[in-house]
């Protein structure tokens, strides 16, 4: 990648957002800033109390996200959202124009197991169906990947690069 690109890691909760972001920001030289961070406390309090977040709340996290995503244009960057909507994609992309998508992807058992794992994390269980029926995966006018999330975090970081490598090489070639 010449530009390094400010890369949005996204999915569903419990598909490893935070896991492997941070490892592909270290194997893209680029810092990562977590998008859990960018919550508001109410709505770390509604999704705690197992409440789902609506648009309305969404919108200043998004925003904030999208910030920091301009920030670090033609730096490069990792941030984590959940993304699940093509309208909160759009916003991001709004803020943070050529920003990349990389959908962290799989099967719903295997994420219910994952997050059943976690300790100390907002995020219940419980919103996991609500999660998967808001999510609009990614379009094939949208930049970006999908990347399943079966294997060791390592095996999916390694395959998220190579999808990201992918990706260039093709917008490379029809420019």
């Amino acid at each position: 990648m010449n530009t390094p690109h400010v890369v949005v890691v996204m999915g569903v909760a419990g598909t490893g957002k935070t896991t492997i972001g941070p490892l592909l920001a270290e194997r893209l030289g680029v810092p990562y800033a977590e998008g859990d961070d960018f919550h508001p406390p109410a709505n770390i309090a509604k999704m705690s109390a197992g409440t789902p977040l609506d648009d309305d709340d969404r919108w200043p996290w998004l925003d904030a996200i999208g910030a920091w995503a301009h920030s670090r244009t033609g730096l490069g960057g990792v941030v984590s959202s959940s993304a699940l909507k093509r309208s909160y994609r759009d916003r991001l992309r709004a803020s943070g124009p050529g920003v990349v998508f990389v959908h962290l992807t799989g099967d719903r058992a295997l994420i219910e197991e994952r997050m059943a794992e976690r300790k100390g994390h907002f995020m219940p269980t419980a919103l996991l169906d609500s999660q998967f029926a808001t999510l609009q995966p990614l379009q094939a006018d949208e930049a970006g990947v999908a990347v399943d999330v079966s294997g060791t975090p390592e095996e999916i970081a390694d395959r998220a690069c190579a999808a990201l490598a992918a990706y260039d090489r093709e917008r490379a070639g029809s420019s």
